[in-house]
This record gives C-alpha cells, structure tokens and sequence, in this order.
C-alpha cells in the first residue's frame, strides 16, 4: 500500500482555515462524504466520536483524524495544510498546521491498520514534514507525500 493509494491530487487542499477542532473535522467531513456518497453528518459523527476517545495529534503540528465506517469500501484519505496552526490537544501540545483524514472501512481491520501505520510513518520523518511546510500549491503539497 502507497499514500497514492489512499489519497488523490483532488483530495488536497492547502491554506485552509479552520478556528477550532471540531469544526475543521465537520469540514472535512462533509468534503468526504461528497466524494464518497454519504451523510456529511455521519462522517462528522464518526470522526467526533474517535476524537473524543483521545486526540489523534500524533505530534511535531501532525493529526491523523481517522474513523472506521460501516458503508466504506476501501480506505482513503484527505490531507491540508491549514493556513494558521490550530489547537488540537495533541500529544506534545504544540498546535496542529497539517492534517491528514484518514476513513477506514470497518470491515477491514488489517487494511484499515496497514493504512494508518503508512500514514503515521509517513508524516514522522521531518524532512517530509519540511516537505509538506514548504509547499505552495495543493499539487506541491501532493508531490511531497506521494
């Protein structure tokens, strides 16, 4: 499995502004499900509900917000790099400036691990993270993670 395997050139977006946690998780929630042909107010639910069982910032200004949903078929993912840090009770404190949401078919629960580590690996190394920071453009940001 790739990050292009999960993700798209559509499916990224850079300088986005969010105020707070959960409205940027109901944002890209509703940009999902569009893509997917399902409620936006139930991939909101399931993204909220993961959230609250702890913060899914990972650290270093990185979030994997990630849900398992029934009606899924296979993995995939969104990836921004907001325009102003906001916080996100992660794991070290600092602020979160880049965003990886990763849907997971409930299923599928290897594929849907397999997915997630590829993703947390992906975003530790900091010479991607500079990668990722440097990025300009929303095709600049997908050729730094592809």
């Amino acid at each position: 499995m790739k990050i292009s395997d999960l993700l798209s050139p559509a499916d990224v977006t850079i300088d986005v502004r969010a105020s707070n946690k959960a409205l940027l998780l109901k944002e890209f929630a509703t940009r999902a499900a569009a893509g997917l042909g399902l409620p936006a107010d139930r991939v909101a639910s399931y993204l909220l509900k993961r959230e609250e069982l702890g913060s899914t910032g990972i650290g270093k200004g990185v979030a994997i917000p990630h849900a398992r949903l029934p009606d899924l078929q296979r993995p995939c993912g969104l990836l921004a790099k907001l325009k102003q840090p906001i916080e996100f009770d992660a794991i070290d404190g600092q602020a979160v400036d880049i965003l990886f949401v990763l849907l997971l078919p409930a299923a599928a629960e290897t594929e849907a691990l397999a997915a997630l580590a590829l993703v947390a690996r992906t975003l530790r190394p900091p010479e991607n993270l500079a990668r990722l920071r440097a990025a300009k453009t929303a095709s600049e940001l997908y050729s730094a993670i592809a």
